[in-house]
């Protein structure tokens, strides 16, 4: 079984991790203003999909923040989107009061099916691992990362550089 570690506690993940080089997984999220957002809403984008347990810690919080502003320097065909557990209405304050605005945040509350699917849901406390996921053009996953220890913040650089690569 796939783990993880929460300050050192062992946490078992639900479902099989996504690699490099398969297909990414369909999805159905939620959006802030409760719209269904599936992986063809954004066809011929590269996305950086960023699992976050909540984005009310500060972890998360620094994550996302840091990503919208790497937004700022990358090509409008890259997208990064921050997907939680959190509700919807949680997503758009914390997005407000954050001014994320080149971030999109979706949420997996209704039934942790994108948890599932890509390997990061930790069902014992229904939240996500952290990880990073780059999705090119064509629906292929060209990086996958789930950080091992959910404290502590991904390889930026390592997921910005594959969305860049990406572009072709």
């Amino acid at each position: 079984m796939n783990t993880v570690t929460m300050h050192g506690a062992s946490l078992d993940l639900e479902g099989a991790p996504v690699q490099k080089g398969r297909k990414a997984p369909d999805f159905t999220l939620l959006d802030t203003a409760l719209n269904p957002r599936t992986l063809k809403d954004y066809a011929g984008k590269v996305l950086i999909v960023a699992t976050v347990p909540s984005l009310d810690t500060g972890v998360c919080d620094t994550e996302v923040r840091r990503f919208n502003k790497e937004a700022a320097a990358l090509s409008d065909d890259i997208r990064i989107l921050a997907v939680s557990c959190d509700l919807p209405f949680a997503q758009a304050r914390w997005c407000g009061a954050a001014g994320i605005k080149a971030v999109e945040t979706l949420s997996d509350h209704r039934d942790a099916a994108f948890g599932k699917s890509y390997g990061v849901l930790i069902p014992a406390l229904r939240l996500l691992a952290r990880a990073v996921f780059v999705i090119n053009r064509e629906g292929d996953v060209v990086y996958a990362h789930v950080v091992p220890e959910i404290t502590q913040e991904p390889d930026y650089a390592a997921a910005l550089d594959a969305a860049k690569k990406a572009l072709g």
